[in-house]
């Protein structure tokens, strides 16, 4: 009998060694802390079903650039590292409906639609030159990234919009840094079926289409054309022997990284309120890539789990520490705290980019 126990106990023991070792140390470490803030909130004198609900609202705002970086990671092409690339795909589908007249909840929906266009002839080009410097492509993709962003800024001021409601009020020409969405797209989707009891506020919309965003890219990446991308980022000699056309399935790859891009800033700034132009989308690209490295995901292999996990993680510190911390020491240190606590995170992931997705 005493054996018997010992034989359950020895497994039991493996059986959480190896639930240990699949979920990851660090990123269980990163959990406990998460729930630590949590438990400290009271303390800190902030109600905890409010910071449950900042949480939750971060997460909806942001899951979509973070599964943006899926596509790419399964072709071989790396973290998306030029994800402004769609991000400005995006914003001028936003900036072109407004000053095409359309108002409301619609405008949500034109700025998609217009943004596709954009997104498949951005995207085509940077998956052009990804295709041209294989082995270098996030160094690259950098720098693209940066590139694109910095002759938007001049574009901004150039481009022939004259809506009072986004250009400058002096000249009439050129778009301002930021506008509002009320009378647009603010919370179009965050609002939709929004459940809320008593604090805890759930933004259903925004959820739902995140899930079903990221439903289509789990079905995708399970039909034939998926299954050649993933061989393609496995094993890219193997998958040429094969047959497949390497170029042409990691070109689709970027195409529909930066199409995700160009749709995760609507949603983002649906749930934010504002639109957000010339340098704001400098720096997007590291959060969402150290959400998906925090959730497991290596620099070759991602799935919409390590995408659920690792925004939740990266959100949640982000948004929880800085007010924790700030109640705790009664100092008014938020945004100092904000930015250590967000580039230790980001500093953390790009560490654990080598490290095999379970």
């Amino acid at each position: 009998m005493s054996e018997y126990v010992k034989e359950s106990e020895r497994s039991i023991s493996a059986r959480m060694r190896q639930a240990l070792k699949s979920f990851g140390l660090p990123r269980l470490i990163i959990a406990l802390f998460l729930l630590l803030m949590f438990v400290l909130t009271p303390f800190a004198g902030s109600n905890l079903v409010s910071q449950i609900t900042n949480v939750i609202n971060r997460f909806s705002w942001n899951a979509v650039l973070v599964l943006a970086m899926v596509p790419m990671v399964h072709s071989g092409c790396g973290l998306n590292f030029g994800l402004p690339v769609g991000i400005i795909a995006g914003l001028l589908g936003a900036t072109c409906a407004i000053e095409w007249g359309f108002t409301g909840p619609v405008t949500f929906w034109m700025a998609i639609l217009i943004a596709t266009p954009f997104a498949l002839l951005f995207g085509a080009a940077y998956g052009w030159l990804l295709n041209k410097i294989k082995g270098g492509e996030m160094m690259i993709a950098t720098y693209v990234g940066f590139s694109v962003v910095s002759f938007f800024c001049m574009m901004w001021l150039v481009l022939p919009f004259k809506k009072g409601d986004i250009a400058w009020g002096f000249e009439g020409t050129g778009l301002r840094t930021t506008f509002p969405l009320d009378k647009y797209y603010e919370g179009v989707l965050s609002n939709f079926l929004r459940v809320q009891i008593g604090r805890l506020v759930i933004p259903t919309g925004a959820l739902l289409f995140f899930a079903l965003l990221a439903i289509l890219i789990w079905a995708f990446l399970h039909t034939k054309t998926g299954t050649a991308m993933t061989a393609v980022g496995s094993n890219p000699n193997f998958a040429r022997a094969s047959g497949i056309n390497v170029d042409r399935i990691r070109l689709l790859s970027v195409v529909m990284s930066t199409w995700l891009a160009a749709v995760g800033i609507l949603v983002y700034e649906q749930g934010f309120g504002f639109v957000q132009l010339y340098n704001a989308p400098f720096n997007m690209a590291l959060p969402a890539v150290s959400a998906i490295l925090i959730g497991g995901a290596s620099a070759n292999k991602a799935s919409i789990t390590n995408v659920i996990i690792g925004t939740i993680l990266f959100q949640g510190i982000v948004t929880m520490t800085p007010t924790v911390m700030n109640g705790l020491i009664n100092l008014d240190i938020s945004e100092v705290l904000r930015m250590v606590v967000s580039n230790g995170m980001i500093l953390y992931a790009l560490t654990r980019k080598t490290e095999v997705s379970r």
